[in-house]
C-alpha cells in the first residue's frame, strides 16, 4: 500500500557547500517528511568563507524544469530562494499562475552571509511587482525587509510597519525574522503579520558564526509543513523550532560561517518520543 506523499518544491540556487540553497531545502523537506523536488536557477561556487562565483542557468533550462514539475509532479507547496534576475522572477511568477501553485513561500534571498549580492538590483522591484502578490508567506530578514520596503528598520515598530507594507504588496502573511537585530537583545523575536494581527515568536539568541543557510532552512521548513496541510502559523512555529535546533546543535563545519545542523530537530523529536515511551 502506497503511503501518502506530500510534495514540496524549491525554486532556488545550488550551494555546492551544502549549507544553503537547494541542498538545504531538500534536507529540510526530508527531515520534515515531505518529498522534495527542485528547480535550479543558478549554480554557485561557495563555501563557509564566501561566494566565489554565481552562474545563472539558461532561461530555457529553468523553464523546462518548471514545466516538468508542473505537468506531472504537482507540489502541495512551493518556495523560492535565489532567483537572481528580473527575467527569472517573471518566469517563475508565470509558472506559479499557470500551474496554480497556491501555497507559495518566498524567501527573498538577496545577499549571502559574506556580503555577496545574490539578486540583481533591478530584480528587487520585479520581486515586489510580480511574485510577492502571489505569495502565501514572505520571510525576509531585517536587511531584506529594508530593501523590499525601502525603509530603515531599527525598532519593533519599524518591523511592524515593514510587515504591513509587505502584506500590502499582496503577500497573505509576512514574517520579519529577527536574527539580524543589532540591539544586543538576548532573545530573537520573529514577527508574523496576517493582515490583521501581529504574532511574536521568541527564541534564545545563540552566539555562533555557524548560521549559513538559516533563511533557506527556515522557509523550507515552513514550506514542508504547508505541504502537509498544516495551518500557516503552526507551520511557522514548527519552522522556528526547526531552525533553533539546527543552530543550537552545531556541526562546526568549515573555517567561516558554517552550516546549520539539519538533523537536529528530528533527533530531538525522536529523543522526546523515546523519553515519553
Amino acid at each position: 500500500m502506497a503511503m501518502k506523499a506530500y510534495k514540496a518544491l524549491s525554486i532556488a540556487g545550488s550551494d555546492c557547500g551544502g549549507g544553503a540553497g537547494i541542498q538545504a531545502d531538500l534536507k529540510t523537506f526530508q527531515e520534515l517528511g515531505a518529498y522534495g523536488m527542485s528547480v535550479i536557477t543558478a549554480v554557485t561556487a561557495q563555501n563557509t568563507l564566501g561566494v566565489q562565483g554565481v552562474y545563472p542557468m539558461e532561461y530555457a533550462a529553468i523553464s523546462g524544469q518548471l514545466d516538468s514539475i508542473g505537468e506531472d509532479l504537482t507540489p502541495q507547496a512551493v518556495k523560492t530562494g535565489m532567483l537572481f534576475s528580473s527575467e527569472i522572477i517573471r518566469l517563475v511568477a508565470d509558472s506559479v499562475r499557470q500551474y496554480e501553485w497556491k501555497k507559495l513561500v518566498i524567501d527573498p534571498v538577496m545577499v549571502a552571509k559574506g556580503g555577496s549580492a545574490l539578486l540583481q538590483q533591478e530584480a528587487i522591484q520585479s520581486l515586489v511587482k510580480h511574485l510577492i502578490p502571489l505569495a502565501l508567506v514572505t520571510t525576509p530578514n531585517i536587511p531584506e525587509a529594508e530593501l523590499l520596503t525601502r525603509m530603515a528598520i531599527r525598532t519593533l515598530s519599524d518591523r511592524e510597519e515593514a510587515a504591513k507594507r509587505i502584506v500590502q504588496m499582496g503577500s497573505r502573511y509576512a514574517v520579519i525574522k529577527g536574527g539580524h537585530d543589532a540591539s544586543g537583545h538576548e532573545r530573537i523575536v520573529d514577527l508574523v503579520y496576517d493582515g490583521e494581527r501581529f504574532t511574536y515568536m521568541e527564541s534564545k539568541r545563540i552566539d555562533t558564526p555557524h548560521t549559513h543557510g538559516t533563511g533557506c532552512t527556515y522557509s523550507a521548513a515552513v514550506t514542508a509543513e504547508l505541504a502537509a496541510g498544516k495551518p500557516v502559523e503552526e507551520a511557522i512555529a514548527t519552522a522556528k523550532g526547526f531552525i533553533q535546533a539546527a543552530i543550537e546543535d552545531q556541526l562546526g563545519i568549515g573555517a567561516g560561517h558554517g552550516p546549520t545542523n539539519h538533523f537536529a530537530y528530528r533527533r530531538r523529536m525522536r529523543g522526546s518520543a523515546n523519553a515519553r515511551g
